[in-house]
């Protein structure tokens, strides 16, 4: 799980995201930015938290925010899952773990009672001067982006 706290200031990155399109935090700056990490794409639960943004993506960019999706899955699978689910967001492809390790949000997961190492689903919502305003641990996929508009009404 992550170290990052609200206030604390959030870790910069530089990426290509799914269509070969530079993007960094600073791409973000006087925006409010909802920077979502998940395990892997064409999951069920991944489906489910990206079909969130997905649903709820005209009325998150009312209220501000911009969203922004990061895995460890490499471009050409985030490319087939973006155009499979008409994702109206970038998602970046982050297979050497930069981004996902910068934010903490690599480790020890458990499942049906096997461990192994892997990408721990939080949310980070980032305010317009660069600094996390919000960490969710606790992501319920199918309402991913209730929790946030919730956090926000």
């Amino acid at each position: 799980m992550t170290h990052l706290e609200p206030g604390d200031k959030a870790p910069d990155f530089s990426a290509k995201d799914h269509n070969g399109n530079d993007i960094s935090l600073s791409t973000f700056k006087g925006k409010k930015l909802v920077l979502y990490f998940y395990p892997k794409d064409d999951t069920p639960g991944c489906t489910a938290e990206a079909c969130s943004f997905r649903d709820e993506y005209t009325q998150l960019r009312e209220q501000g925010f911009e969203i922004l999706g990061v895995s460890a899955d490499d471009e050409k699978k985030h490319n087939k899952f973006a155009d499979k689910y008409d994702l109206p967001f970038p998602l970046i492809p982050d297979t050497d773990k930069q981004i996902i390790n910068a934010y903490g949000v690599w480790g020890l997961k458990k499942f049906m009672g096997r461990e192994y190492d892997g990408i721990h689903r939080e949310t980070f919502v980032i305010d317009e001067n660069g600094k996390i305003d919000q960490v969710i641990k606790k992501v319920k996929s199918k309402e991913a982006a209730k929790q946030i508009l919730d956090l926000y009404a």
